[in-house]
């Protein structure tokens, strides 16, 4: 009897702390409860809401629409025409390698400062800007051309967007197949195996693309050949003074470099070249 009184305390201890836990496990349920319940009627009444104002919302604007006008032609939505401007856009550094001058003009700008020594005088964005003003300056009548029977007709409703684009393509296609060579047009034509067309006006600009960038890269490396000719000279007569003189440790650039800038600069030596990239595209 008294063992039984002497173990009451211990067992009184657990009993209490076994409630305790309990009453505190009963409590935090209740609280998770009620937070799941009150955030399952907030998404609830969120849902509503924006379901309610999507309903009361006007109809958007469809992505693609194609509709045929009164001519006969096909117009397309604003989606669309916004589309074909961005790809016009990310193709546009392409386009202006491949369809104009400027991969001749880089071409040999690159190459005259390669004959003269200088490493990066004049800099990369000096000759890149030259070449796209020099670029637009040489191709200003095509895009004048573009302008009026193209871009202003589009602009004025006059035609639509592939009409548009059509009639713009043939300023290209001119300017590009007055540059392009005989053999490099044949080239394509016979790797494409393209045999159906009876005259060179009617080749497609698939296979004039390539035919004229080779015919610009061969043309750019030609002028870059004769000018590299005069700056060669002058290397190979400072090299054989020195090696005359004894002075064979003595680099022939350091030496040749002075005179090959004084000799550009007395021929008017900027005037020239871009004179001769004009005139070899009938400037």
């Amino acid at each position: 009897m008294s063992s039984v009184f002497r173990l009451s305390p211990l067992v009184t201890k657990w009993v209490l702390l076994l409630m305790l836990s309990m009453v505190a496990w009963s409590g935090a349920f209740a609280q998770t409860s009620v937070e799941s319940t009150s955030e399952g009627l907030l998404s609830e009444s969120l849902a509503d809401s924006v379901n309610q104002v999507a309903a009361r919302a006007a109809p958007g604007i469809p992505a693609m629409t194609v509709t045929t006008n009164s001519s006969g032609g096909e117009d397309y939505s604003v989606t669309l025409q916004i589309l074909a401007v961005m790809t016009v856009l990310t193709l546009l550094p392409a386009f202006l390698m491949m369809m104009t001058s400027f991969v001749r003009i880089t071409i040999v700008f690159a190459i005259l400062r390669q004959a003269l020594g200088l490493q990066s005088t004049p800099s990369n964005q000096i000759i890149l800007g030259l070449s796209l003003f020099l670029t637009i300056f040489i191709m200003m009548p095509v895009f004048e051309q573009v302008n009026l029977q193209a871009l202003q007709p589009y602009l004025n409703e006059g035609m639509t967007s592939l009409d548009a684009l059509r009639t713009a393509a043939d300023p290209f296609h001119t300017f590009m197949l007055s540059q392009t060579r005989e053999s490099d047009l044949q080239l394509f034509m016979r790797i494409s195996n393209t045999t159906n067309i009876a005259t060179p006006a009617d080749t497609p600009f698939f296979v004039l693309a390539p035919a004229f960038l080779t015919s610009e890269l061969k043309t750019a490396f030609q002028i870059g050949f004769v000018l590299f000719i005069p700056f060669l000279v002058i290397d190979l007569v400072v090299a054989s003074v020195l090696m005359a003189m004894g002075m064979m440790m003595l680099s022939p650039i350091i030496i040749s470099l002075p005179f090959k800038i004084m000799l550009f600069v007395l021929v008017d030596g900027w005037a020239m070249v871009i004179g001769t990239l004009a005139a070899s595209y009938g400037y």
